[in-house]
């Protein structure tokens, strides 16, 4: 099966969400309204790094509209948040870290009058000496920024003695590469509308891809029972992981428990850019060296990681560097270290890939300069040294087992794009332009899903026949885009045997879905599917031994269907799922609870399932203004069974776009602290434009016989191996290798051939 937009078939359904999207009719969380709401600002800080001397609020409270002035004298409990380390204050009392931090926050009767409140807050700083570089941030003279010092976290693995390996080696390479800082770039900047209840419970309508979690961090901040608090988390309007933090919560929180009144909150886009989350800059220097026959001997690197001013997941994403620098490939002598570093920068957090993209990057390109200097095909050379199926994960821990990297490799290698490659290393130059050339290269993935070891990572789910007949599929995960809703659907679909209409989903409020685990790191599609395999057996035959009584007939000869329930042997409607939920009968309901699968081993964040995929892409290069389109992609994603052929591909298209920018364009550009680029009219993102190019996806469906775990997730897997696919057509292209992210026109430039003299 090779899925492209022109595919088509009858698993492709239209999206249960499709319509009420395309037409604007759906009504996302920040578009919510009340009555009687204010509307709440927060006041951030003008300086990277300073101390605070005072604030003073009296001239904001007393102007007329003003409902509350919040400092951080009136938070009731814990004035800070983070998933993992709770470090950043919800509102500063003693020192700003960046220019995001929060001082005050405002309820009013209008933006208008809650901004100009914000004007009349008066602040006195004493002015700090910046930390915005991460490797200057390490020395010992550098200001502290936290108490403990700048690294945040370090990490490290090894095995045997590289530099004795390195003395055997025939070639080795030695490279640094940088990666930017992206925005997630959402549709819908963070907001949402925050409504405290008479009987003292608040009601939190925010996009998150967490909702429990949310609601935990809230309840040690406004010093509630989590009992108290309610979050609704979708529909959201794109999250890819920035939202997976808190960002507005608190301030809508605070401000609606103290007004009594619903609060409206909703950032601007410089709002969001300033305060938000990106993904971390990262620079990561590899020394990897061979023996004549191209196996790997010694490979040595060392990760420095941006994380800004507080921590979120920061050690989290360096651990998943950590493991994805070592990879897919087999070494005799292996030294990995890595640091998280505390700077005045923006903050760097939870992004589509988690640290995966740079370190992809990175290998991928270590293993085409190996080939190269080896004169290998690039495929054979990852081949010689890839890990095979009885082989541990990148930790030396126990994984689970497929074919996916040899049938990935298997795909690309057979690809007309991939034939399509010269056997030459000179750049071809098509047509009558001399200046454009064509360049095609590859790169290879293997990728780890879920939290990993030693985080928490529960997954479930409920099914219920509600009263009026329909089926219930209650789950604790958030659509924010990635077509959830109708990947559940197509399941119940295609596993218990019920139609669209007989469905009706429930996602993303705490008040009644279980605690499914983070919709995160390409987990949720696994867990559905492995709570639906769960639940089956049971809510099958509840469902069936009713109906048996209801018919005097044998369960067994009787199936679940479209509609309600039909003879085993024929096709007429015997008892609709309406009739079959009257009565006085007691509710049908089946839940389970289990944990995502770790791999058994102490290492903390090593992985267990893994997808693997490889990319060929081909580009086009105009050396005249050094600019790089991508003319072709094709995708082999080996990620178990297809559930929603659409879905799918939209994933890895989507996927594959921000990839694109994080290659050729994106870069949050920050200078002593500050935003250069500071809205979308100087950040650029990749459109439809540049996306014109074909995208052919080769899914690759087999699984082992034995294998319990069905479909791994792929949320993620298209974002992250493009980058070095294109680095190495563009090295094809253009003679030249890149080390550093976006790729700068500058750099691949030449003089023009009408200039050149002989």
């Amino acid at each position: 099966m090779l899925l492209n937009r022109s595919s088509s078939g009858g698993r492709w359904r239209i999206r249960p969400d499709g319509l009420a999207k395309v037409t604007g009719s759906l009504a996302y969380l920040t578009d919510m309204t009340h009555d009687e709401m204010l509307y709440g600002l927060v006041l951030r800080s003008e300086y990277p790094h300073a101390r605070i001397l005072s604030i003073h609020t009296d001239k904001a409270m007393q102007l007329p509209g003003v409902h509350a002035v919040l400092t951080y004298l009136d938070v009731p409990g814990l004035n800070a948040f983070g998933i993992a380390h709770p470090d950043q204050p919800v509102l500063c009392e003693d020192f700003v870290r960046y220019v995001g931090d929060a001082l005050a926050a405002v309820a009013a009767e209008s933006l208008a009058i809650a901004q100009h409140a914000l004007e009349l807050i008066e602040l006195e700083y004493e002015i700090l000496q910046v930390v915005d570089d991460p490797e200057k941030a390490l020395l010992q003279d550098a200001p502290k920024l936290h108490p403990q010092g700048n690294a945040m976290h370090r990490t490290s693995f090894s095995r045997g003695v590289p530099d004795e390996g390195f003395k055997q080696c025939a070639h080795i390479v030695e490279e640094t590469y940088v990666t930017p800082r992206q925005m997630h770039t959402y549709m819908e900047t963070e907001g949402g509308l925050f409504v405290s209840c008479n009987d003292g419970r608040l009601t939190v309508y925010s996009p998150t891809q967490h909702g429990f979690m949310d609601r935990m961090q809230l309840a040690r901040i406004l010093s509630k029972p989590q009992e108290d608090i309610r979050i609704v988390s979708s529909p959201i309007g794109g999250s890819f992981g920035g939202k997976d933090e808190l960002n507005v919560q608190p301030y809508g929180a605070l401000l609606a428990v103290k007004t009594g009144r619903p609060i409206k909150m909703h950032n601007s886009r410089q709002e969001s850019v300033r305060a938000g989350l990106k993904r971390h800059p990262m620079k990561i220097t590899m020394k990897t060296g061979v023996d004549e026959k191209g196996k790997l001997v010694s490979h040595q690197v060392y990760i420095i990681s941006d994380t800004g001013p507080y921590s979120t997941l920061g050690a989290e994403v360096l651990n998943f560097a950590t493991e994805h620098v070592i990879g897919p490939y087999k070494y005799g002598h292996l030294d990995v270290k890595g640091v998280s570093v505390f700077t005045n920068n923006g903050m760097s957090g939870e992004f589509r890939g988690f640290g995966g993209n740079q370190a992809i990057f990175a290998l991928e390109g270590q293993m085409d300069r190996l080939a190269e200097r080896l004169g290998m095909e690039p495929w054979a050379f990852r081949k010689l040294n890839m890990r095979q199926l009885e082989d541990p994960g990148p930790f030396d821990q126990p994984i689970a087992m497929t074919e996916g990297a040899e049938q990935v490799w298997r795909a690309i290698e057979k690809s007309d794009l991939w034939q399509e490659r010269p056997a030459s290393k000179e750049p071809e130059s098509p047509g009558s332009e001399p200046w454009i050339k064509t360049g095609i290269g590859a790169a290879f993935t293997m990728h780890g899903a879920g939290l990993g070891v030693g985080i928490p990572d529960p997954a479930g789910g409920r099914l219920a026949l509600a009263p009026d007949g329909k089926i219930e599929a209650v789950f604790g995960y958030e659509e924010f885009g990635q077509g959830l809703i109708a990947t559940l659907e197509q399941m119940l679909i295609e596993q218990y045997g019920f139609g669209a209409g007989d469905i009706r989903i429930l996602i993303g409020d705490t008040d009644i879905v279980p605690d499914s685990g983070s919709t995160t790191a390409s987990r949720a599609t696994a867990m559905m599917w492995k709570t639906l395999q769960r639940l089956k057996k049971p809510f099958t035959e509840q469902l069936l031994m009713r109906a048996e009584t209801l018919l005097n007939r044998s369960a067994e000869e009787l199936r679940l269907s479209e509609g309600g329930i039909r003879g085993v042997s024929h096709e007429s409607l015997l008892l609709t799922y309406e009739e079959l939920a009257k009565g006085d009968q007691p509710p049908i309901r089946c839940e389970t609870s289990f944990s995502f699968p770790i791999s058994s081993t102490d290492r903390v964040g090593a992985h267990f399932m893994y997808t693997y995929s490889a990319v060929a892409v081909k580009v086009e290069l105009n050396a005249l203004t050094g600019r790089v389109k991508v003319l072709q992609q094709y995708h082999a994603v080996a990620a178990g069974p297809v559930v929603n052929p659409q879905g799918y591909l939209g994933q890895i298209e989507g996927g594959s776009s921000m990839a694109l920018g994080f290659t050729i364009m994106e870069d949050a550009v920050m200078d002593k602290g500050h935003y250069i680029t500071r809205n979308l009219d100087t950040y650029l993102v990749p459109t439809i434009v540049d996306q014109q190019g074909l995208v052919e996806v080769e899914p690759i469906e087999h699984l082992p016989e034995n294998d319990e775990y069905g479909p791994r997730g792929i949320g993620e897997v298209g974002s992250v191996t493009l980058a070095p696919a294109i680095a190495a057509a563009v090295r094809q292209a253009s003679g030249k290798w890149v080390t550093k992210l976006p790729i700068e026109p500058s750099f691949l430039q030449e003089e023009p051939f009408f200039l050149k003299k002989e």
